[in-house]
């Protein structure tokens, strides 16, 4: 069999392998940190699963919407929470398992069986299977490209909104990252070092795969119920990211929030604080982050909190067997070094 050949700028013919080997020792370009130009912003927003990512968004999506913005929120966190927050506690079905039902009957899914609105916002929620019942990350991937097939690449949103939750590993909810699918990641937490771990996680994986010649970057840190302490904007300094809004631990906004009421109303008390988040969200250019190592982490803390001061004991052979070891000669013939 004769390899594959193809031509260069000077015509001539030249082994295909060696168009690869060419192409992989191209250095990518740097993450952009200019305005970012295209039509539609892909934004992933990740958060630790509670920590308030599925509230920020609905009502971020909806002051978008009353701005005057074309917005699409999909839900792509298994316990479809984002959507229910944005239709009043009201469940929309999941492209998951509307496919699987529309697929057992021998029909194709559309726009309108998955795609509904309120006040300007578009959503839908790719849903997941019941615990013990698959894998959510698969579920995600299932989603999106029952997404492709409705023609998501051709749909003309201002903004495109992706709620993941950050806490799961598995590759279907690294997809934006790892395939580029976005322009750039938000990340929410709060002043607990589990959130932020979470958010660190984040920052890891986009800079994990930009080294692998990706181009999404972090545009910054939504800091939600906020006590004043500071941990979070410690982080978000260390790790080189703006923060984009910090939301109040407020009992009035804890209570709305629980009884999926949407305070991100432009004539609201919340309005002025969603419309600036809004702004910043749509402004925020991609960066590169610097991930924080475990012991920078918990440097945000004060020792009493994360238990820095725990010393770390060795376990012995009595104690797992209630007795002591008896060491019996090795048969292992050990060589001198020659």
């Amino acid at each position: 069999m004769n390899t594959p050949t193809t031509t260069d700028a000077t015509t001539q013919p030249i082994k295909f392998v060696e168009v690869l080997r060419r192409e992989a020792d191209v250095e990518p370009d740097a993450v952009s940190t200019s305005e970012v130009t295209k039509e539609t912003q892909i934004i992933a927003i990740y958060g630790k699963g509670g920590i308030g990512k599925s509230f920020t968004l609905a009502n971020l999506s909806y002051m978008m919407a009353q701005q005057g913005k074309k917005v699409l929120l999909i839900g792509c966190d298994p316990k479809s929470d984002t959507t229910s927050l944005l239709f009043g506690g009201k469940a929309c079905p999941t492209i998951i398992e509307t496919s699987s039902r529309l697929k057992l009957s021998g029909q194709a899914v559309s726009i309108g069986d998955v795609c509904f609105k309120r006040d300007g916002v578009f959503a839908m929620e790719l849903g997941g299977p019941e615990v013990g019942r698959g894998c959510g990350g698969r579920g995600i991937i299932h989603g999106f490209e029952t997404l492709e097939k409705l023609g998501f690449h051709d749909w003309g949103f201002d903004y495109v909104l992706l709620d993941f939750l950050g806490d799961v590993v598995c590759g279907g909810f690294g997809l934006p990252i790892a395939r580029d699918m976005c322009q750039k990641v938000i990340v929410v937490a709060s002043n607990d070092l589990q959130s932020l771990y979470v958010a660190n996680n984040v920052c890891s994986a986009v800079e994990y795969f930009r080294k692998l010649g990706g181009n999404v970057g972090v545009a910054g840190m939504v800091i939600n119920k906020d006590d004043g302490t500071g941990e979070a904007q410690s982080f978000a300094a260390n790790a080189g990211i703006p923060v984009l809004a910090a939301i109040p631990a407020n009992e009035d906004i804890r209570r709305k929030s629980a009884s999926y009421e949407i305070i991100g109303r432009p004539d609201g008390e919340w309005g002025p604080l969603f419309a600036e988040l809004a702004k910043n969200v749509a402004e925020a250019p991609p960066m590169r982050p610097k991930p924080q190592t475990q012991d920078q982490l918990l440097g945000l803390f004060s020792a009493d909190v994360v238990g820095r001061n725990v010393v770390l004991e060795p376990a012995t052979v009595f104690d797992m067997v209630g007795k002591d070891e008896d060491i019996k000669p090795s048969l292992e013939v050990v060589y001198d070094a020659a």
